[in-house]
């Protein structure tokens, strides 16, 4: 696990985007064959590469969308243009800040389940700041600060026990000090669609998450009547447990 951990890393910091081309393995008849992984803030699409890789060998067709991170609405544009690049039924999945993404975005007809991953998850007219005030306070959200652009970070000092610290500390560090920020407009922006009202959904809680506290995924996911699976990881848990994710995701994928 250590050197997948530190091949993961390696790409993070490259900044590199990874393509994930299907395979040709059968996949269970009915199946969803497409799926949409989005990304959080702080970090790149490459974040869902262990997930990518096992659900690629499976032979599921598999896009990593690149978020900008500039708005909710250039990163809604981002996901939706990867939607509509799809053919048939599609599994659109979030992470941390991607989950106010697909929350936007998910309303596309292709999209046939929603899965979100210590994800926030708001209602309509509500956004990530809404949501970080009203849910209880964490190290990861106390640690998330302005520079004189207005772009948000979580403190380079704070990020590896907050967000990852069941990853080797040097790979923690490292991704701390190679964050891509998020701009304050996407922190206060309000979705105005909240897909998972009509789509069959599905949860994973970290119940070791420093960011959004496993009290509020677990609020989110119950306000959604999504299917939960836990896992004993932190923010990074779609890194540490990426088996148990792709497992979630495939899960999604059998929904008629």
């Amino acid at each position: 696990m250590r050197n997948l951990l530190l091949s993961v890393a390696t790409v993070l910091m490259a900044g590199a985007t990874v393509a994930a081309p299907a395979l040709s393995a059968q996949l269970p008849k009915g199946a969803a064959h497409n799926i949409v992984l989005v990304h959080g803030a702080f970090v790149d699409q490459t974040s869902w590469k262990p997930v990518a890789d096992i659900l690629t060998k499976k032979g599921y067709n598999v896009t990593l969308v690149e978020n900008p991170l500039t708005s909710l609405a250039a990163d809604v544009d981002a996901t939706k243009q990867a939607l509509a690049k799809q053919d048939g039924k599609t599994v659109l999945v979030g992470h941390s800040w991607g989950g106010v993404v697909i929350t936007q975005a998910g309303d596309d007809p292709k999209v046939s389940a929603l899965v979100y991953v210590s994800a926030f998850a708001p209602d309509v007219g509500q956004s990530l700041a809404t949501l970080a005030k009203s849910g209880p306070a964490t190290e990861g959200t106390a640690a998330i600060h302005p520079d004189d652009k207005g772009n948000l970070y979580i403190d380079p000092k704070v990020f590896p026990s907050a967000v990852a610290a069941d990853l080797p500390p040097k790979i923690a560090e490292s991704l701390a000090n190679h964050q891509l920020p998020l701009n304050h407009t996407a922190f206060e922006a309000p979705v105005d669609t909240a897909a998972w009202r009509d789509k069959p959904t599905f949860y994973v809680i970290s119940t070791k998450d420093k960011v959004i506290a496993p009290e509020a995924q677990k609020f989110f996911a119950a306000g959604m009547k999504a299917r939960t699976t836990e896992v004993a990881g932190s923010h990074a848990s779609l890194v540490v447990h990426a088996k148990e994710v792709a497992a979630v995701i495939e899960k999604a994928a059998l929904v008629k």
